[in-house]
């Protein structure tokens, strides 16, 4: 039994009534890494693929240059990196190699100009090469993507190119820039490359992401993690919630008469992750019982470990006691209201593009309020902003779009922010 992750299970309620029918619980198993993990960074061979076309003129292009010093300076000598840089056409701005040999790569950063067409394929796919040509496994493989534009007719081929590189386990971390690139490509890639995508609102955030993206890189130590859900017969998993440190569907594999998987991927060092799971709960006699067995799977290559793993139990009360059925856990029907806010606006997104614009208008409003309740005022504003332009030109805004889209995957980041119990 591995001691790097150790896992923690909670639940929304710790004592479910006595009754005739099926109920639902909510479970949140979390992967928490050890201090001596914590600790731990991983070399990277990371590459940089930056749009320079001309719509990055000005401001852009300016604190993009900024940006890349403070980059650049996170990485130690000993990490590789490459730029690419792109508009309709691509060059490798700086090949692959050891950050202590890059002693050029400031001033030709420097002297970047934008101007030109945006064709995102051929800088991503000059961009991979450099990564593909010193693929190691006991590095951190990423790309950080940067756009601030919208690629015209070779969307298929960037997907190809993010497909394959989630095969070889090379995760883009995609960066749109401002209101005017494609969501769902963004979001395709990153999904398809094992990566995330995020909004970029203003020039002035570069830096900040940048410098994330990069020291988040050297936090991805473990590997391959899967989360096995050994559920006792009548437990029905309904959904899979990863909670931190963004929110997202992981849905979930059966491979078994009772045994789910969840695929987590990459695992932070020091944040690890948490997964909010909802099971519907047979009628049973008043007891304990053993509803589950959660399993942690996961490698460390850096040390040559795979396959190393932690587990535990997850024990129910059925109860008689009506006052003990009612006790709830704050901290877990926070997390669930986060997610519920975080679904209605996804499903208002999807009701949007079909044109269903009285569906979308429904699911905005309800967003809206429960993103109030949650103090979250400026996400709540832009919900109702978008419902208001629905109903006024039957379309939303690309800004406002993209903030709840993106915004609302953040709601949850740190456990820390939840309310004490009361």
């Amino acid at each position: 039994m591995a001691d790097e992750l150790q896992l923690d299970v909670q639940m929304n309620k710790r004592h479910v009534p006595v009754t005739s029918t099926q109920q639902l619980i909510y479970v949140l198993i979390s992967a928490q890494p050890s201090e001596v993990l914590a600790k731990t960074r991983t070399g990277i061979n990371f590459g940089f693929v930056l749009d320079r076309s001309g719509s990055m003129r000005g401001k852009k292009i300016d604190r993009l240059k900024e940006a890349m010093k403070v980059a650049l300076q996170r990485l130690t000598p000993e990490d590789r990196v490459s730029v690419t840089v792109f508009n309709d056409s691509a060059r490798v701005l700086s090949e692959s190699s050891l950050m202590r040999d890059q002693r050029s790569l400031p001033g030709k950063i420097a002297g970047l100009r934008a101007g030109g067409g945006t064709q995102m394929s051929r800088g991503l796919s000059m961009g991979l090469r450099e990564v593909y040509r010193h693929l190691d496994d006991q590095r951190a493989n990423q790309v950080l993507l940067l756009t601030d534009g919208q690629t015209y007719g070779d969307e298929a081929q960037c997907l190809k190119l993010a497909q394959e590189a989630g095969e070889h386990r090379i995760a883009i971390q995609a960066l749109g820039l401002g209101d005017d690139w494609n969501e769902d490509l963004l979001d395709e890639i990153a999904q398809r490359s094992g990566g995330t995508s995020d909004l970029i609102e203003s020039p002035d955030e570069i830096g900040p992401l940048f410098a994330q993206t990069v020291e988040r890189s050297h936090r991805a130590v473990v590997r391959n993690a899967r989360l096995i859900l050994r559920l006792v017969a009548g437990i029905v998993p309904r959904q899979v919630w990863q909670v931190t440190p963004l929110i997202a569907n992981l849905g979930y594999t059966p491979i078994g008469q009772n045994d789910v998987q969840i695929d987590l991927g990459e695992l932070d060092a020091q944040e690890g992750t948490a997964v909010l799971v909802e099971l519907l709960l047979p009628p049973r006699q008043a007891g304990s019982y053993r509803i589950a067995q959660s399993q942690i799977l996961y490698d460390l290559p850096q040390r040559n470990e795979h396959d190393l793993d932690a587990r535990q139990d997850i024990l129910l009360d059925y109860t008689m006691d009506p006052q003990r059925a009612r006790e709830y856990d704050p901290h877990i029907m926070n997390l669930v209201e986060k997610v519920t806010a975080y679904k209605l606006q996804t499903r208002a997104l999807d009701e949007a593009r079909m044109g269903n614009v009285a569906g979308a208008t429904q699911k905005l409003r309800a967003a809206a309020t429960r993103l109030l309740e949650l103090g979250e005022v400026e996400l709540a504003d832009a919900a109702r902003a978008e419902a208001d332009s629905l109903e006024s030109s039957g379309q939303m805004t690309s800004a406002g779009t993209k903030k709840l889209r993106y915004q609302t995957r953040k709601l949850t980041q740190r456990l820390s922010d939840l309310p004490e119990d009361e």
